[in-house]
């Protein structure tokens, strides 16, 4: 496993994080993204554990993972002397702070859920336009600097989805060790992006990657021509490995988390995070990626990442589900069997004729996407009669 400085820390973190928003799920409905919340305890114990024996030294968990029940998964997981070999990560959930005492609560709530004392590496959840104000209003700065000074927190950072003017502005507010953006090389430029990525870096933070694969989009069941581009390449790579190997080729990069939930996907980041230095991708390597890049905007419909903050939806939408069928039915071209799946998979009570138009989906979404419509698209795509 290599090691990379986490900004200025002190300490360094593997350059493969292991993410609890993903975790292996006991229902079978799981594939197509329909969360219970029902976590396969046993399988996702024996991944992180075997993470960590290889070097992973990174947690990272977060409030509403699993609906709730990703903290106490981990902190049950890191017992057994797992929790002293790791740098743990968690979030504020910044969307349910309504008062400066809300922020302590949630904390104290969270040393509990996971089982310990201090939480290394504490994050304030998905920071945007709407939550900043109300977060500076009840005073985040002071309740960062109380925890750190109480002991219950070891360093600040916050995750971000948003804007670069925001992000810029989010990064000069406060003395944070770390931040956490969505970064791959089909966002190069969305968010944060590259340019956010570089002005952290230069600023002495530490970067947290997350979405390195897209919700699995850049790793399986890719276009045809995006696979026998990788299939023509001078070495053979799979496509995880390609996209993995474009961020660990930027040296401002501290940690990419992998939400990894089958054994295989470990072992190929495991080995990878073991290899993949800075600086390592030749011109030719980065041109194929352009060209990669371009074959999926042109396919693209909808650009979900599957992060499941959308849900739960008030009328039962499995929107996630019903995005990567959408998806994929453009992406590879076939509309038929994406429709069969659709009116196997996706039971009635959550297909996308049922949405309400409520928009709590979008107020919630870090996409911005107009989920309202296409799920409209998608119900019009799918509908029973060819």
């Amino acid at each position: 496993m290599l090691y990379r400085r986490f900004g200025n820390t002190g300490f360094e973190v593997s350059a493969l994080g292991f993410g609890c928003m993903r975790l292996p799920l006991a229902s079978a409905d799981a594939v197509f993204h329909k969360d219970d919340g029902e976590i396969d305890e046993t399988t996702s114990a024996d991944l992180l554990h075997w993470a960590i024996d290889q070097g992973v030294n990174y947690i990272d968990t977060a409030y509403p993972y699993h609906q709730g029940n990703s903290e106490p998964f981990v902190g049950r997981a890191l017992q057994g002397g797992y929790r002293k070999r790791v740098h743990l990560a968690t979030k504020l959930p910044s969307w349910l702070i309504q008062s400066r005492q809300d922020m302590d609560r949630y904390l104290d709530e969270q040393l509990t859920r996971l089982q310990t004392d201090c939480i290394d590496c504490y994050l304030v959840h998905t920071i945007n336009r709407s939550f900043w104000p109300t977060l500076i209003e009840h005073r985040v700065f002071d309740f960062l600097d109380g925890a750190r000074a109480d002991g219950r927190i070891r360093f600040a950072g916050f995750s971000f989805h948003d804007e670069l003017d925001l992000f810029k502005e989010v990064v000069d507010a406060y003395d944070w060790s770390f931040c956490q953006i969505q970064y791959n090389y089909l966002d190069e430029h969305y968010q944060a992006g590259r340019a956010g990525l570089d002005y952290a870096s230069t600023r002495g933070l530490g970067v947290v990657i997350m979405e390195p694969l897209r919700g699995g989009r850049l790793a399986a069941n890719l276009p045809a021509a995006v696979q026998q581009l990788w299939n023509q390449a001078p070495v053979r790579r799979s496509p995880a490995e390609w996209a993995l190997r474009f961020l660990w080729d930027h040296p401002g990069i501290s940690v990419v988390l992998s939400g990894m939930n089958h054994m295989a996907q470990l072992v190929e980041n495991v080995r990878l995070a073991g290899e993949v230095r800075p600086n390592s991708l030749s011109a030719p390597e980065r041109a194929l990626i352009d060209e990669a890049k371009v074959i999926y905007r042109q396919r693209m419909k909808v650009d979900c990442t599957n992060c499941g903050y959308c849900m739960p939806c008030p009328a039962g939408v499995n929107i996630p589900g019903c995005f990567t069928l959408f998806n994929n039915a453009h992406i590879l071209e076939d509309v038929a069997t994406h429709r069969i799946f659709y009116n196997v998979h996706i039971g009635p009570a959550h297909k996308a004729s049922n949405c309400v138009e409520c928009g709590k989906c979008e107020e919630a979404c870090p996409q911005h996407i107009p989920i309202r419509s296409v799920l409209k698209e998608t119900e019009k795509l799918f509908n029973d009669e060819p």
